[in-house]
């Protein structure tokens, strides 16, 4: 994502945003919040929505609105970004409209802008620059390609074949045909991770096909496969290794952190109104929220209060699993600088 900075002061002000791809639409889709003004160019009839003599469907052409937002949805799928509100600025000025935001396209945010809403905008500026990572979790006779989102692993396909040791060598090398064929427009780091030595064998193969490939490829051992092999493998922090803008390390360290204590009755509490009473009393040294949590005004108010307290706060994305075992504990918890039993 690219990012340009208008005039801010007292932490107000605008910034635009021109989203690259789907996570720079992720990303926008927790910055942007509800009541908000937004600008960007979208269509709408140029007709006045209140005129009831015209037919219904009348042709949209581009224009420039400011609306204050209501709803924000993201569609990954789509590779679309849905933000809803009443226009303030431009054509029909006090009707809704809904922009359909793609990358591509540019959107000026005009807020109160908080700490954490400027972190990840950083975040996803410094990843605009390197290519997306991949993981190819490989097993005997299958492997599953996942890109690493800012949002969390996405399978990107699934390849069946030969073991070599059943079905010969020719079945195996169709097999690592296949997965070369499938990485072949991939520029960024790949990992090729698993168990057994059959990712030291698809190494040598790659070495041989296709050396700039094989330069970009780390082998990680693991002891799980497919989904599995790919949590193991940010939690063993290599991806902060290959790409340090990637905070899904931090997310799985994080919670690992957390559940550490809470079984062992350590300093951690979990759920709102423990985190309220933490902060209140000075205690919460990090709070942990889930980026679906964070638009709850209480919880965007306590996180105000928390950054006053210099407590750390770390976002943890709902798509991926630590931020989905988070929200078993509520959505929201805080390890702590001290008991407070």
């Amino acid at each position: 994502m690219k990012a340009e900075f208008g005039d801010i002061k007292n932490s107000f002000g605008e910034i635009r945003l021109f989203p690259e791809n789907t996570d720079d639409l992720w990303h926008i889709g927790h910055i942007i919040r509800e009541s908000d003004l937004v600008f960007a160019t979208t269509f709408r009839s140029l007709d006045s929505a209140t005129d009831k003599a015209r037919p219904e469907k009348m042709e949209k052409k581009p224009v420039r609105l400011g609306i204050r937002v209501e709803k924000v949805e993201f569609h990954h799928n789509a590779n679309r970004l849905r933000i809803s509100g009443i226009i303030e600025q431009g054509l029909d000025t006090g009707f809704h409209h809904t922009i359909n935001l793609e990358a591509g396209f540019e959107i000026s945010v005009i807020k109160n802008w908080r700490k954490i809403d400027l972190e990840r905008i950083d975040r996803a500026v410094k990843a605009s620059v390197t290519g997306v990572v991949h993981i190819v979790a490989i097993e005997e006779g299958e492997a599953e390609i996942y890109r690493i989102r800012q949002f969390g692993p996405e399978r990107f396909t699934t390849i069946s074949g030969g073991s070599g040791k059943r079905e010969g060598l020719d079945m195996r090398t169709g097999f690592f045909d296949e997965i070369l064929s499938n990485l072949s427009n991939v520029t960024g780091p790949v990992v090729v991770a698993g168990p057994g030595f059959i990712k030291e064998d698809f190494m040598k193969f790659l070495e041989g096909k296709d050396r700039d490939l094989a330069s970009r490829c780390v082998v990680a051992d693991t002891r799980r496969i497919g989904r599995g092999a790919v949590q193991e493998v940010i939690g063993q922090g290599i991806l902060n290794r290959i790409s340090e803008d990637i905070q899904l390390a931090r997310e799985v360290s994080c919670m690992d952190e957390l559940i550490a204590r809470i079984s062992s009755g350590g300093n951690a509490a979990y759920g709102i109104d423990e985190v309220e009473n933490a902060v209140a009393m000075g205690a919460a040294d990090e709070v942990l929220v889930t980026d679906e949590l964070i638009r709850d005004l209480r919880v965007s108010e306590l996180l105000d209060k928390a950054e006053n307290m210099r407590a750390k706060i770390t976002v943890l994305s709902s798509e991926f699993e630590p931020g989905k075992q988070l929200d078993a504990f509520g959505g929201i918890a805080v390890l702590l600088r001290y008991s407070m039993g």
